[in-house]
């Protein structure tokens, strides 16, 4: 297939406008090097990683690709500072911020030559992260999984507000997961999508099987946005859920929800495979997804099904 060019893949140097999200507990050096490899952008999830184990994936991922990668830096988690200093230290050519103000450490990464993008669920957000200097923003809508806005603003909004917004270049997420919907968020605006639901169902993800399949068993309606009180974030219900949807019915108060999610809730579900008592944040795209696939077939498959969307007429039903 022949390399696209828009602002996006110049941007990043890479081949197709196709960025993998960079996932708690799913995004590791073996889905990274192999998204890259294939032609998109892989992005290593630093948020369930300790220093020295964000220093590992790293060198990694470095031997298995040649190829532009990024590490997603999820600012409310803790080390971010220790986090940082690596990403500088070996040179990562990208850098994708999240979860927080991008002030707080753009200008110090550009500083060192790396691009940085920040991901956004508002117009005023993007708008913050272009006044602090980023090159890109990721525009999420509520469709998304994981940690999501208040807002509650669907992708066919966001996106096109988004765009009206800033100049610098917009890639899309929340519920895009195949060559059409890619061609929908980009005939909103976007110059490139992030996709984090599709690539979990993936062989290279380093989520457990179980969730895995959790995924691939999703029906519509099957995820919810919880713990507003808290941070935002999207779930598969199961018994934990249920606990925390319940507890917010009553008017639970932060505190509260706090023990009841406790700590390492996202690896026991996630990483360790226990879908009853473990945090499993998804997308609403889960809903369509029924296949686990190697990583470059899914960016193949999604650059096919992009090109031949793009070729097809309007139906008239």
């Amino acid at each position: 297939m022949q390399p696209f060019h828009n602002r996006v893949t110049d941007l990043f140097g890479i081949d197709y406008p196709i960025i993998q999200a960079g996932m708690i507990w799913a995004s590791g050096w073996r889905l990274a090097s192999a998204v890259s490899n294939a032609g998109g952008l892989g992005i290593i999830g630093s948020g369930s990683m300790y220093p020295d184990v964000l220093r590992e994936h790293i060198i990694k991922c470095k031997a298995a690709t040649n190829k532009p990668f990024a590490v997603n830096v999820p600012m409310l988690y803790p080390d971010i500072d220790k986090h940082i200093q690596i990403i500088r230290e070996e040179k990562v050519p990208i850098v994708f911020t999240s979860a927080g103000n991008p002030k707080t450490w753009t200008n110090s990464l550009k500083e060192h030559g790396i691009k940085v993008v920040h991901v956004v669920s508002s117009s005023k957000f993007a708008r913050k992260a272009e006044e602090a200097g980023c090159d890109a923003v990721v525009a999420e809508g509520f469709e998304a999984g994981g940690h999501n806005g208040r807002e509650e603003t669907t992708s066919m909004v966001l996106i096109p507000a988004v765009v009206k917004a800033v100049k610098i270049p917009v890639i899309a997420a929340g519920g895009i997961y195949d060559g059409r919907s890619m061609l929908a968020a980009m005939v909103l605006g976007a110059a490139g999508v992030q996709m984090g639901t599709r690539f979990v169902a993936s062989e290279e993800a380093s989520s457990h099987d179980k969730f895995k399949e959790a995924v691939m068993h999703a029906n519509e309606g099957d995820t919810m946005l919880m713990m507003k009180k808290l941070t935002p974030v999207r779930l598969l219900k199961n018994k934990f859920f249920e606990e925390i949807q319940n507890a917010e019915l009553r008017g639970a108060g932060t505190d509260e929800l706090k023990t009841i999610l406790g700590r390492a809730r996202a690896k026991k579900g996630m990483f360790e495979g226990d879908l009853d008592e473990g945090e499993l944040e998804i997308g609403q795209c889960s809903a369509l997804l029924n296949n686990i696939l190697p990583a470059a077939a899914i960016v193949h498959q999604i650059w096919s099904e992009f090109n031949i969307a793009l070729k097809q007429p309007l139906t008239r039903n």
